[in-house]
């Protein structure tokens, strides 16, 4: 299963309300490190069905990425229960995101 498109409209459902944890990456089209990211969050995406994966693109979902304080991307963040919980900047090697994510 593929990473989810996550834009403002579905954020509560897919996110907040998930039973799920929930790995949203923070990415632009334009972020060369992102387009590194972009794998091991697919790769996650594909191999953890424990989880629920998500992308925001942040020139598309900008409210998103004000709201959650996104400064610099790739930001990863890990949500359990609605709450944001965990957070990581820039490049993450998969067994970190694992690690954030509690697997």
């Amino acid at each position: 299963m593929a990473a989810l498109k996550i834009t403002s409209e579905n954020f509560d459902e897919l996110v907040l309300k998930s039973e799920k944890p929930v790995l949203v990456d923070f990415w632009a089209t334009w972020c060369g490190p992102c387009q590194m990211q972009g794998p091991i969050v697919e790769d996650l995406a594909d191999t953890e069905p424990s989880v629920t994966v998500g992308k925001i693109n942040v020139d598309e979902e900008s409210d998103l990425a004000e709201k959650y304080s996104v400064m610099s991307i790739p930001t990863l963040i890990v949500f359990k229960g609605g709450k944001a919980v965990e957070r990581s900047v820039g490049v993450t090697p998969k067994e970190k995101l694992l690690d954030m994510l509690g697997i």
